[in-house]
């Protein structure tokens, strides 16, 4: 495969099969150096068979895939040394502290970030005696990405990261996300919180069904359409009414004249909805679904 100057990740028509059945069929993307793209569908989609193929774990059945310029399924340990990886599920020690696993980890790397700072950027500084066994879940989730992210990694995979935060712990890991792209890091997320990935993105790829539904920047994807807004009140009789408009403002101002002229002041719950990511994700996937039926198979099939 002929790279392009500044891709991390080039994939190229991948095909996954087990037998008869396909877990994911002809997907093509490319992730460039330093940008944050997410790859979003519903589980079963295809998204953790693709990313254990970039991540050197499973093979393909066809297709071509350079991730930092090698080929995944024959990455040593000078290429391994290069990524970072935050699984769904952990597999840290419980019977050893934060800092202890942290150091160890660190001794893997040939440029590792200072300890100290890794446990301060997640949250941990104050629980670096206490042994992972004692941690709640949200936090054994941080040293999750303490572990992904202490060898510096030029590329990194953060598969569903914040499982088991509370709303302020994820605001803090998304300032740390958005520090690791600053410092020029190159991060492919995976994530069921489509305000997350709206956050931290800037690209983003529909899977489902093993295919690509649709690429693009986050506030581009979907299409024009699937961006205007709409608005929406209850008529006379109480029944919901919801019209899509380019011009909202202009609409509302209508409905507000018709009524007044007809004595029937404002209309009820009159609003502008203008759709978010998690919008337009869900008519894709409605969309996607309907015109499939079948579904398709992910990480729970055995390779």
């Amino acid at each position: 495969m002929t790279r392009t100057k500044d891709s991390v990740v080039e994939v190229r028509g991948l095909r996954k099969t087990y037998g008869s059945a396909t877990a994911v069929s002809d997907v093509s993307f490319t992730i460039e150096r330093g940008e944050t793209f997410a790859l979003l569908g519903p589980n079963g989609a295809g998204k953790s068979t693709t990313i254990e193929i970039l991540e050197g774990y499973r093979s393909r059945t066809g297709g071509e895939v350079s991730v930092l310029g090698a080929d995944p399924e024959k990455g040593g340990l000078p290429w391994r040394s290069r990524i970072g990886i935050v699984l769904q599920t952990t597999g840290e020690s419980g019977n050893v502290t934060v800092r202890e696993q942290l150091t160890e980890f660190a001794g893997y790397y040939p440029h590792p970030r200072d300890v100290d700072e890794v446990l301060e950027a997640v949250g941990l500084a104050e629980q670096h005696r206490t042994r992972i066994g004692r941690l709640s879940g949200g936090q054994r989730r941080r040293v999750d990405v303490a572990l992904g992210i202490i060898g510096r990694p030029e590329l990194l995979f953060l598969d569903e990261p914040t499982t088991g935060f509370d709303p302020e712990a994820r605001r803090h890991f998304w300032e740390l996300i958005r520090s690791l792209k600053a410092e020029g890091t190159s991060i492919l997320l995976t994530t069921h919180y489509l305000d997350e990935a709206a956050q931290l993105s800037d690209r983003a790829a529909v899977i489902a069904s093993g295919r690509l539904v649709d690429i693009g920047p986050i506030d581009e994807i979907g299409g024009r359409d699937a961006r205007v807004p709409i608005v929406r009140w209850r008529d006379a009789s109480g029944h919901r009414v919801e019209e899509r408009t380019t011009m909202p403002g202009h609409r509302v101002a209508e409905l507000v004249a018709e009524h007044s002229a007809a004595n029937d002041g404002e209309p009820r719950d009159l609003e502008i909805v203008r759709p978010t990511l998690e919008d337009v994700y869900l008519q894709l996937i409605g969309a996607e679904s309907a015109a499939e039926g079948a579904p398709s198979l992910d990480k729970e099939v055995a390779a």
